[in-house]
């Protein structure tokens, strides 16, 4: 009975707020295409803004896999992982995520392909996939759009929730898989 309400208010919530917001501008006597136009020509230009911050970033990664330090470092930090239980598979991963969503996805499809779904490594994977975040793209992206240039502490902070992520995904894992 409630999947079946549940499945109805998601079936019909995107046409409800098709629907709902034009009408409540109408009422409000908000044109609603010039303010969209609006909108939509501030987001260009914000895109236009971040670029350069984007093509850096994204440069930087490329480096960063090309010339092979991301499995150096691997090498390094696998014995320390190695005894908190943490499979060495995930470690790409787990480097990948805080710099890139699509590289961290391709990653985790390939751990998912190669080892199955079910596999801890898979669930640890997909674990992970869904509670840390790209926080050098977020920080690209979203300090570039509004000009913020000094974000240190921003970077600690996030690499950091990003760490404590990443081990609460592995324990987590352990914890309900075994």
């Amino acid at each position: 009975m409630m999947i079946d309400f549940l499945t109805q208010v998601s079936r019909w919530a995107i046409p409800f707020l098709l629907f709902i917001i034009p009408a409540y501008a109408y009422f409000k006597k908000v044109n609603v295409y010039e303010v969209f136009v609006e909108g939509a020509q501030e987001g260009f230009t914000t895109a236009i803004r971040i670029l350069p911050y984007l093509v850096g970033m994204l440069v930087a990664i490329g480096v960063f896999r090309a010339s092979g330090a991301m499995e150096y470092l691997i090498k390094i930090i696998y014995p320390v992982t190695n005894l908190l239980g943490i499979p060495g598979e995930v470690l790409p991963l787990a480097l990948m995520r805080p710099l890139s969503g699509s590289g961290a996805l391709g990653i985790t499809a390939e751990m998912i392909q190669t080892y199955g779904p079910d596999s801890f490594i898979g669930r640890v994977a997909s674990t992970m996939q869904g509670s840390t975040d790209t926080t050098f793209y977020v920080l690209t992206v979203y300090f570039g759009s509004v000009g913020i240039k000094k974000f240190r502490h921003a970077v600690t902070v996030g690499l950091a929730a990003d760490i404590t992520s990443f081990l609460a995904s592995v324990f987590i894992c352990h914890l309900v898989f075994g």
